[in-house]
């Protein structure tokens, strides 16, 4: 609408230029779709952009047209009122059926542009999760996130010893054997920003929104079930 826009982003589209990705990012996208109306406290390289989604994550991502409806909506993403679910594939099966992961993240010591969970210092972080159904050799879990720090859910799940299908980054040893045991090799990390839902600063309804699997992640939860 005229305030506002939730974007499904697929997998292999960035969300800003940067790391590589100088041309063919969402915020080109945006830039022509909008007609230059986007909020800018993002700057020059992020215009309108109130959250990010890592490279290879797919799904809901909502996208503010001026300043003032951007500022409403970093609100209630600070204050915690925003909802939002994610869809993932994990290595191996949790005992537990649901779970709650407090840990706190904070950028790794000698990889820096990794994070890690750490029991002293970083900032506090909560996912909440419970499993969907059981894969061979994985499992496909809801995850709600009640903080949103930098790649918190895949950082949650190896500090619970089980990382991400496809996670290139976090849990490569866990991937390996995954790989051996499916013969399954994943096209990207497999995570999905399933359900975004928050009040629309303008009508004050609340806006739900739910992006479908894309292809690749529904051909990997029937591959592997």
């Amino acid at each position: 609408d005229e305030s506002l826009l939730v974007v499904n982003k697929s997998p292999d589209i960035a969300v800003h230029p940067g790391n590589g990705h100088e041309r063919h990012t969402l915020v080109n996208a945006l830039l022509h779709h909008c007609k230059g109306q986007l909020s800018g406290i993002g700057g020059v390289a992020r215009p309108g952009i109130v959250h990010r989604l890592d490279l290879e994550t797919s799904g809901c991502l909502v996208v503010a047209k001026s300043d003032a409806i951007h500022t409403a909506i970093s609100e209630q993403f600070a204050n915690r009122e925003v909802e939002k679910i994610y869809h993932a594939i994990i290595c191996g099966a949790p005992s537990r059926n649901q779970g709650e992961i407090k840990v706190a993240i904070a950028r790794h010591v000698t990889h820096r542009k990794r994070m890690a969970a750490t029991e002293g210092g970083g900032r506090s972080a909560w996912t909440s999760y419970e499993v969907a159904r059981r894969l061979k050799a994985s499992t496909l879990v809801h995850c709600r996130l009640h903080t949103g720090r930098t790649h918190q859910i895949r950082v949650h799940f190896e500090h619970l010893g089980y990382p991400l299908v496809g996670d290139s980054i976090y849990g490569k040893k866990q991937n390996a054997k995954f790989r051996e045991l499916t013969g399954y090799e994943a096209p990207r990390q497999m995570l999905h920003a399933a359900r975004l839902a928050f009040t629309h600063p303008k009508t004050g309804k609340v806006l739900a929104c739910e992006a479908p699997w894309p292809k690749d992640f529904a051909e990997a939860v029937e591959v592997l079930s």
